[in-house]
């Protein structure tokens, strides 16, 4: 799928467009402004080999080399949110939301006739069949809007080429309606119905919540970590392929002008697979996993990080590792396992 025609379209739009920030909401130049901020911190690049590489001419062959580098890389936005279609990345909301509406109407509302109502906290059942702590929320998944930028900057040798691309949508929960509100056919792994497998934290002690079933419910107390587990959620699927929702995984690009280590699918509480930064509603310039244990901390994770529109936002950095090519790849010596 030719992906590339809207980086060169879609960012010089979005400089134009006269968006301007509001409470719960944030802006591409916001988001580039963030992610910039936090390079030194979440970025971690360093030389960590070398490749070898067979070059040929007509006449002889020679063995070149490569330094060989890795660093985390700002792969992808990823938005969790009340309303279907607001997006709080306001650009995104404005190309992206009357599509999601649309779609989600036309597969729940006409399909199935399930009313596609506003998401946010919801009160189930009656009696001791309450529930008040069940969450639902939108998810998106999107490239990052630094990605073009960062492409040029790898011609040079020195940063890795994403495997994602700036602006494009890889999930979408409003398409994805089926999946993401009915819970088909996510309720019936194995992980969706035995406790303690795939959990985000420290099972049974201390625990967010569960990646499985990867759908927008969840039953979490703290707002901002159920938001949170939707974005693991979102996460999980876009880095996987075959996955049973409808999306676009993310995936390498061929012919490029490096070798890469893809980072491989993204995994709960491993920072080796990838690392989030927060956004909105609080602007972070560190990254960390999702899970922290903050049973001994007055206010909890969630503290300072709740948003009054129940928007919010990450980067989604993920390591990658690379040499720029020279010819026919041979082989190649690490010095530092990476990630560190």
């Amino acid at each position: 799928m030719k992906r590339r025609f809207l980086v060169s379209n879609l960012l010089g739009l979005f400089l134009l467009l006269p968006f301007s920030a509001t409470s719960g909401t944030i802006t591409s130049t916001e988001i580039i402004t963030q992610t910039t901020s936090a390079a030194l911190s979440c970025m971690r690049w360093m030389p960590v080999g070398v490749c070898f590489w067979l070059r040929c001419s007509i006449y002889e062959c020679s063995v070149e080399t490569s330094i060989k580098v890795g660093h985390y890389q700002p792969d992808a936005v990823v938005s969790s949110y009340n309303e279907l279609g607001g997006n709080p990345w306001l650009e995104m909301r404005g190309i992206l939301g009357s599509a999601q509406r649309s779609a989600a109407n036309g597969l729940l509302g006409t399909l199935l006739s399930v009313p596609v109502d506003s998401a946010g906290n919801r009160t189930e059942g009656s009696g001791n069949r309450d529930h008040r702590n069940l969450v639902f929320r939108e998810t998106d998944v999107i490239g990052h809007p630094l990605i073009s930028l960062s492409g040029i900057v790898a011609s040079t040798g020195y940063l890795c080429e994403s495997e994602t691309t700036s602006f494009y949508p890889y999930f979408l929960s409003g398409l994805d309606a089926l999946s993401w509100r009915q819970e088909v056919p996510e309720i019936f792994y194995p992980a969706s119905l035995i406790p303690g497998l795939r959990e985000i934290g420290s099972w049974p002690l201390q625990t967010w919540g569960g990646v499985y079933p990867r759908t927008g419910w969840t039953t979490q107390a703290e707002e901002p970590k159920a938001a949170a587990i939707n974005a693991q959620r979102a996460g999980d699927i876009v880095t996987r392929t075959g996955q049973p929702h409808i999306y676009v995984p993310i995936s390498g690009s061929s012919g490029s002008s490096q070798k890469i280590w893809s980072p491989g699918p993204l995994v709960e509480d491993d920072p080796d697979t990838g690392e989030w930064q927060m956004l909105l509603p609080q602007a972070e310039s560190t990254c960390a996993v999702f899970g922290t244990n903050d049973l001994a901390s007055v206010n909890g994770w969630g503290g300072g990080r709740v948003d009054a529109e129940g928007d919010y936002v990450w980067n989604l950095w993920r390591p990658y590792s690379c040499c720029e090519r020279e010819g026919a790849f041979l082989f190649d010596i690490n010095w530092i396992s990476y990630p560190p």
